[in-house]
């Protein structure tokens, strides 16, 4: 598909949805006039990244002293049971993260309220819900639709055991509809996990928009921070010396309030 069709296709679709029209009035102001958003900064934060980097086992067990064993090994039978929802699922959309970070930092805050953008197959929720529920506790998810993928809405979540699935709140809009929407039903959080809109202006409103909201004690995470520099503007600007997890070439960013 060449990218006029492409642009053509995805703008149809969004006509379809009423419910989405907010968010086509932000792509196409984004795509006029600020297109540099996704790499605002980028060689500048993957060099201070690089400089703070370690790894999930390192801050597992120094920062949060908690002995780490890995994710997958503490849920073996869930783990492969979703690992095969995905190899069935027709759709193409994000994989894995640092799920042992996701699942220790909702047990070292004890979460009974964890909130997080971008969904996907569902692995970062699987990382939480496999916390919270011990305590009773709720995650709430924003994920926009794959706007070009009739059938990603079926597959969204797929690796979420169902289980876990009375502990989920899962709302399917941009975040910029669907977070006042869950901060109408719950305003406090013991963690944060910022995993959606990648580009640099994106981030700034999403983190100045939940940080507050993440009680004192509480986690504060967001994936990907080497993109551009959105994550370390962010924590300069607030004197905040965030923790840098590096997982498969990537950099994910800590702060504990």
């Amino acid at each position: 598909m060449n990218k006029i069709a492409e642009i053509t296709l995805t703008f149809v679709a969004y006509l379809k949805r009423p419910d989405l029209y907010p968010e086509l009035r932000r792509k196409i102001w984004k795509n006029i006039f600020n297109r540099s958003s996704g790499l605002r900064g980028k060689e500048e934060a993957e060099k201070w990244c690089a400089a703070l980097a370690v790894s999930e086992k390192g801050f597992i067990e120094n920062v949060l002293k908690m002995p780490f064993v890995p994710f997958e090994r503490l849920f073996p039978n869930e783990f492969a049971a979703a690992l095969q929802a995905q190899a069935k699922a027709p759709v193409k959309m994000g994989g894995a993260g640092a799920l042992s970070v996701i699942y220790y930092i909702n047990e070292y805050t004890n979460s009974g309220n964890t909130v997080e953008t971008g969904v996907a197959y569902g692995w970062s929720s699987f990382a939480a819900l496999a916390s919270l529920v011990s305590r009773g506790g709720t995650l709430y998810s924003s994920d926009m639709p794959y706007i070009l993928q009739d059938q990603s809405s079926d597959f969204v979540g797929c690796v979420v055991p169902e289980k876990y699935r009375l502990n989920w709140r899962l709302f399917r809009f941009a975040d910029k509809e669907s977070l006042p929407k869950i901060l109408a039903e719950q305003n406090i959080f013991d963690v944060v996990h910022y995993d959606s809109d990648k580009s640099y202006d994106g981030r700034i409103w999403a983190y100045n928009t939940l940080f507050g909201k993440v009680r004192n004690g509480g986690v504060f995470m967001s994936d990907d921070i080497g993109d551009n520099a959105a994550f370390k503007h962010f924590c300069e600007a607030r004197n905040i010396n965030p923790y840098v997890i590096e997982f498969d070439g990537k950099y994910a960013g800590i702060i504990i309030k």
